[in-house]
């Protein structure tokens, strides 16, 4: 309910369009990035948001509906008139409002911005709910000169749009030019009926260029990773140095292939890049334990690979809880990686987790990274790689908030204590208001 004036609050939905017939990368929506199901970026930034009353996601494939509903999301099947190569996004979501008469406000969230993060649909919706505008659209900013175009054979010369030549800008003198950047449209129900995701009375909010990410060919995909990594939202807890990694035995350490000899002696295969992987683990002090649900405490023997093992166990979690207080360690500083159903809870528990890529449904919905290398195919050693990568991250913020600390908070650059993320450690932060501008 509205306080103020005792009328119901304005249902507001978000909605990330994601059709299955991508051109330019085949059901890029739920392709991988760095561990994550694309569109699992932006469902995670919505629901840890707290401001919308429903989140949906539109699409007409079966396998990115599966991947919605593991992330929290409810799905409206679009129909096949409005997921052509023709159809456009105004197209969909009005279908969308035409079986959705409760929604009010639409969030339409691209699906392909994964650095987007809560904090800016958080005051996104504020300014829709709270300050009266009908659409608000996101921005960022861009310090690039434009010419004219001469396609070929045209006679005459280029000119500049937005520079005098003669007398150029340094960049730190000019203040650039805002450009869409697609992240979000917000709109109220009665501008789109109309035809318009941007109308009436319009803002624009500007996020930060750092999380200006759009995926739109293959090339940017590495590209893309490094940036999620770097910039990318993990969640509401803010990261800590791991210093315990617990690996299932069977299907992580190996693909979990039993081979049985004429004796009845037991055989498995594992890879020489998973060893490794545990080795560089144990040279960065993080301890590496095993565990398993059958005995297999002879394989271990022979395997030599140093670590505390736990093999017969009927209940992971408990060993799991067991070795964390035994370690004196948050459940931050605690990783999993599991394959099998009996490897949910500690998925679910543990800091950072993680599955191979044949991993079962219900621990690849449990898991927050999902390997692109199968069971006892260096799936330990890709874990281990992608713990290396949020260390980095950790270590990164903690030298910020030192030099904040050596150097006082309020001679610190605010775009570097906008990176940092969660404000662990630091007293009385900053408050910056988001950038917006009516039109």
């Amino acid at each position: 309910m509205d306080a103020c004036e005792g009328r119901p609050q304005p249902h507001l939905a978000a909605l990330v369009l994601a059709r299955g017939g991508s051109k330019g990368i085949p059901l890029k929506n739920i392709k991988l990035l760095a561990g994550v199901p694309l569109i699992g970026w932006v469902l995670r930034a919505a629901i840890d948001a707290g401001v919308f009353h429903s989140i949906w996601v539109s699409t007409d494939h079966d396998e990115i509906e599966k991947v919605a509903k593991q992330f929290g999301a409810q799905v409206h099947r679009r129909s096949p008139e409005v997921s052509q190569d023709s159809s456009t996004s105004l197209e969909a979501i009005t279908e969308f409002l035409n079986h959705h008469h409760e929604v009010d406000i639409v969030g339409n969230i691209q699906a392909t911005s994964p650095c987007l993060h809560p904090s800016d649909l958080i005051k996104v919706a504020d300014m829709i709910q709270k300050e009266g505008f009908d659409s608000v659209f996101s921005v960022v900013r861009r310090h690039q000169f434009r010419w004219s175009e001469v396609k070929k054979g045209e006679n005459k010369m280029t000119e500049p749009q937005n520079l005098n030549p003669a007398k150029r800008y340094r960049r730190q003198d000019w203040p650039g030019e805002l450009y869409e950047n697609g992240s979000f449209y917000f709109a109220k129900r009665h501008l789109i009926e109309k035809g318009y995701l941007q109308g009436g009375k319009m803002a624009y909010y500007e996020m930060r260029a750092e999380h200006s990410v759009d995926i739109d060919i293959d090339i940017d995909w590495p590209i893309a990773e490094q940036r999620v990594l770097s910039f990318g939202y993990f969640g509401k807890e803010p990261l800590k140095e791991v210093k315990l990694l617990v690996c299932s035995i069977d299907g992580c350490l190996t693909n979990g292939r039993i081979y049985v000899t004429e004796d009845h002696k037991e055989m498995v295969s594992y890879d020489y890049r998973d060893i490794v992987g545990i080795d560089l683990l144990h040279k960065r002090g993080i301890q590496v334990r095993l565990i398993s649900d059958r005995d297999c405490s002879k394989t271990l023997s022979a395997m030599q690979l140093g670590c505390v093992a736990k093999v017969s166990v009927t209940n992971k979690l408990q060993v799991l809880k067991d070795w964390q207080e035994d370690m004196g360690l948050s459940w931050k500083e605690v990783a999993y990686l599991g394959n099998e159903e009996s490897d949910v809870e500690c998925l679910k528990q543990a800091g950072m987790s993680g599955v191979p890529a044949d991993a079962c449904a219900a621990a690849q919905k449990a898991a927050g990274y999902i390997c692109k290398s199968r069971g006892g195919c260096g799936a330990v050693r890709e874990f281990a790689e992608h713990i290396f990568l949020l260390l980095e991250k950790v270590n990164s913020a903690r030298k910020q908030l030192e030099e904040i600390s050596s150097v006082g908070i309020q001679d610190f650059p605010l775009a570097a204590l906008e990176g940092l993320g969660p404000w662990q450690g630091v007293r009385n932060p900053p408050v910056q208001s988001p950038q917006r501008h009516c039109l």
